[in-house]
């Protein structure tokens, strides 16, 4: 497990952030992952926007196809961020998650290849997508179309080793969808005071979930996103998430960084445009945290 404890005090930011890299980077020079037994589905979700979910979704994702993992990104957020920061087109008009959840098209048929990252596909959104919501409505088990999607995919292409599913900023059916076709769910949230509650509220949601609609699903973990460490907020946030949630906090936290912002606007992830920096360095380890920690069992 990657040691991310700040650095000693009275270290500049730059020695700060040196040493933490190097530490990781130790970490992934010593640590080898294998492919899971099968599938894991994880959605990753939060109520609260501007989290950093569609970021740790994609960076995670490209961490372990370039670990040889084969993985998918289904974008079930019609701002489609998550299509967006992989280079593939979306258009309205473009086939993707709309058409599978609407129209039962079939995930073979609308899945892209990421072209800067081997081993790692994509299920576009697009601004169709913003109309699922209610055009799902009248739709018999509306919940269950992307499992029915997912079961049928997975079924037919047995080598996928990860599904990631980036959920909207929301809790409305295209977010019950992903949980109910998930076996896991990762939390990204923002050191800040309003954390805690959101995470509280999440976590609720999904136990009402895993009651009545899938008793597979669990929390995979909680990751905290823009970390500052240089703040006394981000530090205390980060000891009261570990304090409240011992067991879900994943040791590894994602910096706060101007090349994890910039990436996306070149169509890539951070793996792919300064696969050195710091941000690429803590999704690699987390991604490694990830692939140890397969959860089993019933949610929360």
């Amino acid at each position: 497990m990657p040691d991310t404890a700040t650095g000693a005090q009275g270290q500049t930011p730059i020695a700060a952030t040196l040493s933490l890299k190097q530490r990781l980077q130790r970490y992934l020079d010593a640590d080898t992952i294998t492919a899971p037994r099968q599938t894991r589905i994880i959605a990753v979700a939060n109520q609260k926007g501007g989290v950093g979910k569609t970021t740790t979704t994609v960076n995670v994702a490209a961490a372990l196809a370039q670990e040889g993992m084969n993985v998918v990104v289904i974008d079930a957020d019609p701002q489609g961020n998550a299509t967006t920061a992989m280079h593939i087109d979306h258009a309205p008009g473009t086939a993707g998650t709309y058409e599978v959840l609407i129209s039962r098209a079939g995930i073979a048929d609308v899945v892209q290849k990421c072209p800067s990252v081997d081993n790692l596909y994509v299920v576009p959104a697009t601004i169709d997508l913003s109309g699922a919501d209610i055009e799902l409505i009248d739709v018999p088990q509306r919940e269950f179309q992307l499992r029915r999607a997912i079961d049928k995919f997975t079924m037919t292409y047995t080598k996928v080793d990860y599904i990631f599913i980036d959920c909207p900023p929301s809790l409305g059916l295209l977010t019950l969808n992903a949980f109910i076709a998930a076996k896991e769910v990762l939390i990204p949230i923002q050191a800040e005071y309003y954390a805690l509650e959101g995470v509280s509220m999440l976590r609720t949601t999904i136990g009402k979930i895993t009651r009545a609609m899938n008793r597979e699903l669990v929390i995979l973990g909680i990751v905290l996103t823009m970390m500052d460490n240089r703040t006394n907020l981000a530090r205390e946030v980060s000891e009261e998430v570990r304090r409240a949630f011992p067991s879900d906090a994943f040791e590894t936290t994602i910096p706060r960084t101007v090349r994890l912002s910039e990436a996306p606007s070149y169509g890539e992830t951070i793996m792919t445009f300064d696969p050195t920096s710091i941000g690429a360095v803590s999704y690699r380890a987390l991604a490694h945290e990830i692939a140890h920690k397969e959860v089993t069992g019933h949610g929360a």
